[in-house]
């Protein structure tokens, strides 16, 4: 009998969620529903997580090493940490591929 895996939950935590309201609000200044529409998208895109904690990569120079980055979008990457003992997948940033990282 196989044992029933556990899936992960997402939490956005509230840098990412005020990230992610950043980039909606600036793609609304050319089109509001065009916007809401990309912000739901990455939303049900991180998703795939709860699945598959590990589809991101780590080693990122400068970030710590518990931090995974997935290029969730061709122009946004998605910055989270994956909690095993909680079953957890926390989102703590998105960013443009075309910003630095500080």
């Amino acid at each position: 009998m196989l044992e029933e895996i556990t899936p992960y939950r997402i939490v956005w935590r509230p840098f990412a969620e005020s990230a992610l309201n950043r980039i909606v609000d600036f793609i609304a200044q050319d089109s509001p529903v065009t916007a809401a529409a990309f912000g739901q998208k990455l939303r049900e895109k991180t998703l795939l997580l709860i699945q598959n904690p590990g589809q991101g990569r780590s080693g990122r120079p400068g970030l710590p090493s518990f931090v995974r980055e997935w290029v969730i979008h061709r122009r946004y990457i998605v910055f989270y940490r994956v909690r095993d003992d909680s079953r957890t997948v926390e989102i703590l940033n998105v960013r443009h591929t075309s910003r630095q990282l500080r």
